[in-house]
């Protein structure tokens, strides 16, 4: 696969050094236009070290403009008001522009990261509006100091990838939940779990290079979440459960990724603090599933669980599970037994079976390949 990264004159072009270095991470070839602007912020050797490509800042006899505007993706970031604009007009006066025009022409994707002053991104918004309308995609930026800054590096990764994937969710909607509950004891106590949120991260993130819309109901989580998602906050298991039945029914895929508690402390005063001068007895009450309830409000969704276990045998787990899914109804469960080196809460990696008609084992793997075998299932049914 091969971006061509177009590199405008806006102070974020000190940022597209990182940018094509992520880029060649995920094993992409990268190629660098840079205009006269850019060139007065950063030198064209940062890029030419980034990408490992020499970098076009002018047309010669070599065509360059045609010559690559036929590749896998044109990437401008970051995206001036003057390249957007003249872009809508069509008007090739530059050689990004002139790129622009031409990858245009042969329909090749185009994908602009805008970055500039707030009443820059204002005054242009009709431009904009007129590039979406022709296919052009644009990466929102992030409206901080009266500024439309350049996103994170990893939120632009994600939409490259997504416009370089095969997307077999296209067109799907899908909810998740991910992280773990909270469970309130008094105002400065109360129960929780180990989950760091960092599988249903790598889910929903793969979910959305896959082309779905996603819409993430996060618990407390640890795990860094991209600014990509339709995010839905829920602390409690009464929140996660009023986030998940108040939208279920609009969404084609839900995965249950959240470390739901099972139960609930029942205090009669939390409006302040306990007193610790003496002994307390807590009671637990247990919590209805809510995936249980997923099928009841709306019966074609593709509902995925989660079940996570403790130093039990495969066969074990596999029994337990399948329980599991004949109990929800459910189309795919991703079992793991989280006392296994390494695959417990927090780590990196997982190792999961996963259950539906079929057994899938995935040995111990990155999360982010681990979140690939799975929507690979998702997608494969849908």
């Amino acid at each position: 696969m091969e971006v061509i990264l177009c590199v405008t004159g806006s102070i974020a072009a000190i940022e597209s050094i990182k940018l094509a270095r992520e880029l060649k991470r995920h094993g992409i070839k990268v190629k660098c236009f840079m205009s006269d602007g850019a060139c007065e912020i950063i030198h064209p050797y940062a890029m030419e070290f980034a990408t490992g490509r020499s970098v076009v800042t002018k047309l010669t006899g070599k065509i360059e403009h045609v010559k690559y505007a036929n590749a896998d993706l044109i990437l401008v970031a970051p995206a001036t008001a003057n390249v957007i604009s003249k872009l809508a007009y069509k008007i090739a006066d530059n050689p990004i522009n002139t790129l622009l025009i031409t990858a245009f022409g042969y329909k090749t994707p185009i994908l602009m990261v805008p970055s500039m002053h707030d009443s820059m991104y204002k005054a242009i918004k009709e431009n904009i509006e007129t590039l979406k309308e022709e296919n052009i995609t644009f990466v929102k930026p992030k409206i901080e100091e009266k500024k439309a800054k350049f996103p994170d590096i990893e939120d632009i990764v994600l939409h490259v990838l997504r416009e370089l994937c095969i997307k077999d969710l296209e067109g799907k909607k899908v909810l998740l939940s991910a992280g773990a509950t909270y469970e309130a004891i008094d105002q400065v106590r109360g129960i929780t779990n180990r989950s760091s949120g960092k599988m249903g991260v790598e889910i929903a993130k793969e979910a959305f290079i896959r082309g779905a819309d996603v819409t993430l109901i996060r618990g407390k989580m640890t795990a860094k979440v991209p600014n990509v998602f339709n995010i839905i906050k829920a602390e409690s298991v009464d929140e996660m459960r009023i986030a998940v039945l108040e939208h279920v029914s609009n969404y084609d895929i839900f995965i249950s990724a959240a470390a739901v508690s099972d139960f609930t402390p029942k205090v009669e005063n939390m409006e302040n603090k306990i007193s610790s001068d003496k002994d307390i007895t807590l009671k637990l009450e247990r919590e209805p599933k809510i995936i249980g309830e997923v099928k009841k409000i709306n019966p074609e969704i593709f509902l995925v669980g989660f079940k996570a276990e403790y130093d039990i045998s495969r066969d074990d787990l596999i029994k337990s599970t399948r329980q599991r899914i004949e109990e929800h109804n459910l189309d795919l469960m991703v079992a793991n037994d989280v006392s296994i080196e390494g695959a417990g809460f927090g780590e990196d990696k997982n190792q999961v079976i996963l259950i539906d008609d079929e057994i899938n084992d995935v040995p111990l793997s990155s999360k982010r390949e681990v979140a690939k075998r799975i929507i690979d299932r998702i997608g494969g049914e849908n």
